[in-house]
């Protein structure tokens, strides 16, 4: 008789939860659930405005995508909930909230529920930025060697700047909570009981190494003397490696979601990270990239090589054994609904519909009719930022090359080049460091509904890129690691890579460059690089300079 796991992947904007036959990685059912409060970048739900560059979400949203949509794959599915032998789970990361011991929410309690620091902080929180700067510059001179294990600068995404903004703008808030927690935990702890801290999270986003641990008091305290003892106040709990099991569901948890009290619980992880296996990746030197509103590039070798402006490696940090790296673009799908909500005309959006179309699908239909550099533009991909490898949220977007004869599918392609371009130089920036990169894999909504943008990734990286078979890659992931949670003894693996090897899966179509089309889009990387530099290296500080004008406006 088949037994099933549950994978389920927080999204941005969503949770999603899969039930998945374990052995054959069939995906049997899934729900999406969306977020009622989705992400709070103005204001909280009672109105109280928020600053430039916030991003909150409500811990509420997380639990109900669990009561919503795991009775509801099970009954689509119409299996017998007691196959169900685990659940994994996987979240954006780093997301990172204030609890109380027994993992309440701040902003659960009334005394806090119009306090923003109290809430959720989204990856995508950018008001830290100060504090990353400051905390890079002061581990740079105290020559703290961590540092370079996350590319010479730690995120204001990361966990730190995010903790370092509470204390400085809310210490009452900060006394109050007895953790400062990932999402990706939290959510764990609310269907074990337990808290566990996992290793991906607390590596990648947390400056802890498996080997040393987490950077020494006297940093801490160099920092502001009130974080001097910021492990043992708020993040005491122990680290826990990926695959293992985090605890049983809870009986009370169990009876809200129609499973079986005491199946495992795998310990979280993060939702590009987990996709690894559900690719299939067994070996070092093959780059995976997560397409959606952001990217994430994850990629094993077998030594830990400290590049420039990646996010991080980390022993173990993917899979057992490996050295796990990590790069990312803090802007790629989020670029193309800004334009379309933005910038094309109304006469588009008609044409669209006669077509029977939605404008995305109109806009590449006529993007895809041009030859590489017909439009003569090229663009930095940066309007949420630059994650990899400059580490610098302050730096903005740009296109150059526009005329009056520029149409918005030119501009649309161009903005699609810019974000091939910014994957191209994550990759040179890795070979340049001595890390292979020999293989490439593409997953996520994107790579599964825009052939176009592929091929152009195909002819800018002058690579293959093979395509995840599963449109849930994140949630197949987490799926798989419940398998590894359960173990074989209740019908699962004892082993990820046995286990990925089994139910991970890509799809037959594979991408292949075309070498007219990669000759001519080495010389427009070679004019993306120039102006990447220029304007990202310090030659000249434009884009920040505006940004502080338009905060002082």
């Amino acid at each position: 008789m088949s037994k099933y796991t549950i994978g389920v992947d927080y999204g941005t904007l969503s949770g999603r939860a899969v039930l998945v036959e374990v052995g054959s990685g069939n995906e049997i059912a899934s729900v999406v659930f969306d977020y009622p409060h989705a992400v709070m970048d103005t204001a909280l739900p009672s109105g109280k405005k928020l600053g430039l560059d916030w991003a909150l979400q409500h811990p509420q949203d997380y639990i109900d995508v669990l009561t919503h949509t795991i009775p509801e794959v099970l009954k689509n599915s119409g299996i017998d909930a007691r196959d169900v032998i685990g659940i994994g789970t996987d979240f954006t990361a780093c997301t990172v909230l204030p609890v109380k011991d027994d993992g309440t929410p701040l902003c659960f309690l009334p005394a806090f529920a119009d306090v923003p620091h109290a809430y959720v902080k989204l990856w995508k929180h950018h008001a830290a930025q100060d504090k990353a700067n400051r905390l890079n510059e002061i581990a740079a001179a105290r020559g703290e060697k961590w540092l370079q294990n996350y590319g010479g600068k730690i995120s204001s995404e990361w966990l730190f700047p995010k903790l370092w903004q509470v204390l400085e703008e809310a210490p009452d808030v900060y006394a109050a909570m007895d953790h400062f927690v990932e999402a990706a935990d939290w959510i764990i702890w609310q269907l074990t009981g337990v808290q566990t801290r996992n290793s991906c999270c607390a590596g990648y986003k947390a400056m802890y190494n498996k080997t040393t641990g987490y950077p020494e008091k006297a940093f801490f305290k160099a920092l502001d003397p009130r974080l001097e003892n910021v492990i043992e106040e708020k993040l005491s709990c122990p680290v826990t490696a990926l695959g293992q099991r985090a605890g049983s569901l809870t009986a009370a948890m169990a009876q809200k979601l129609g499973l079986t009290p005491g199946i495992a619980i795998a310990i979280g992880n993060v939702d590009a990270h987990v996709c690894v296996p559900a690719v299939g990746i067994d070996a070092p030197g093959q780059m995976l990239a997560i397409m959606g509103t952001s990217t994430c590039h994850m990629m094993m070798g077998t030594a830990e090589y400290q590049v420039p402006g990646m996010c991080g490696v980390v022993q173990d940090g993917i899979m057992p054994g490996f050295a796990g790296y990590e790069a990312g673009q803090s802007c790629v799908g989020d670029h193309f609904a800004w334009f379309v909500d933005n910038c094309c005309p109304a006469s588009y959006y008609e044409a669209a519909k006669a077509k029977g179309e939605n404008i995305h699908q109109y806009l590449t239909d006529l993007a895809q009719k041009q030859k590489v550099g017909e439009h003569g533009l090229v663009a930095l991909d940066w309007w949420n930022g630059n994650r990899s490898v400059l580490v610098d949220v302050d730096l903005t977007g740009m296109m150059l090359g526009m005329t009056l004869q520029t149409k918005p599918e030119d501009m649309y392609r161009a903005l699609i080049e810019s974000t091939a371009y910014g994957t191209r130089m994550i990759i040179e920036n890795y070979r340049e460091s001595g890390v292979a990169v020999e293989g490439f894999y593409a997953s996520g909504g994107i790579s599964q509904k825009n052939p176009m943008m592929m091929q152009i990734y195909a002819d800018v990286l002058n690579m293959d890129i093979k395509i995840a078979g599963s449109a849930q890659g994140p949630a197949l992931g987490s799926a798989i690691f419940a398998s590894v949670a359960a173990g074989s003894a209740a019908g699962g693996y004892d082993d990820v890579f046995a286990a990925a090897r089994d139910m991970g899966k890509v799809k037959d179509t594979v991408y292949r460059p075309n070498p007219e089309n990669a000759k001519a889009y080495d010389q427009l990387f070679a004019e993306y690089r120039v102006l990447h530099d220029y304007f990202g290296r310090g030659a000249n500080d434009v884009m920040k300079r505006l940004k502080a004008i338009k905060a002082q406006a």
